[in-house]
């Protein structure tokens, strides 16, 4: 796995609707294993507690949310010099979106990661509580970030049948042997399979269309490793791509 080279010890952190992911990134020695939080009743005193257990030291901290609230929380807890990533930020990728204030942290981040290996055009598929598609394309000095498709998560579409049907279970998605469900939850699992790999390759068609050529596509997001073994339209899976982003990001601070 390529990570960005960090010059001085600096805390990642990913927040995200679901969790909280904190990665410790030093000079020398690369990233240290991940610590989760869960994002819901997420306090300043629960973060301060739980870098103090791993007695972590840094000098700076990025953080990349999609939930503002919980954002202040941990840039209050985590101390030092803190950068809360947004379309200002230095970084070395070409924000080419109307509206770029609106712009997710997370999406910014991955692609600022892919940008640095992936051949253009890319796209980079965030397979979490919800789906993100983000097409990079070539520019004059840096790569451009040019826009995506935003659909529900995997996930996401079985727990809202599981919530508003009297009758139908929540399973976990596996792949189906065939689409003529025998039994509900044979039903239920041809419907996230096949369902939601036609939503993945009708999203990914419709983008190569409208690049003129496939992109490369670079997956991410807790349900990437899954959909990998479903999807061939996916190229590589990169578990630590927001990391990667955010170590990157770091250097141009």
């Amino acid at each position: 796995m390529m990570h960005a080279a960090i010059e001085r010890p600096t805390l990642l952190v990913d927040n995200s609707n679901t969790r909280t992911k904190f990665m410790l990134a030093e000079p020398g020695r690369g990233f240290r294993a991940p610590l989760v939080l869960p994002t819901s009743g997420l306090s300043a005193g629960a973060v301060r507690r739980l870098l103090e257990e791993q007695g972590w030291r840094y000098e700076s901290a990025v953080i990349c949310s999609v939930v503002p609230q919980a954002a202040a929380e941990i840039a209050g807890a985590v101390g030092g010099e803190v950068h809360l990533l947004g379309a200002d930020t230095p970084m070395p990728l070409q924000l080419d979106y109307p509206g770029v204030e609106t712009l997710g942290a997370d999406r910014i981040a991955n692609a600022v990661a892919a940008a640095a290996f992936a051949p253009l055009p890319c796209v980079v598929a965030d397979f979490g509580t919800a789906v993100t598609f983000d097409v990079l394309v070539a520019g004059k000095d840096v790569p451009r970030f040019i826009g995506g498709v935003i659909a529900p998560g995997l996930g996401s579409m079985g727990q809202y049948l599981a919530r508003n049907t009297a009758l139908l279970p929540a399973l976990e998605p596996e792949r189906a042997e065939r689409a003529i469900g025998r039994s509900t939850a044979e039903a239920l699992h041809a419907g996230s399979y096949f369902g939601y790999c036609g939503l993945v390759r009708g999203i990914l068609g419709a983008l190569a269309a409208e690049l003129g050529e496939p992109p490369c596509v670079i997956a991410t997001g807790g349900d990437a490793a899954l959909l990998s073994q479903w999807l061939p339209e996916i190229d590589s899976v990169r578990p630590l791509l927001t990391f990667e982003g955010l170590a990157r990001i770091a250097q141009s601070l």
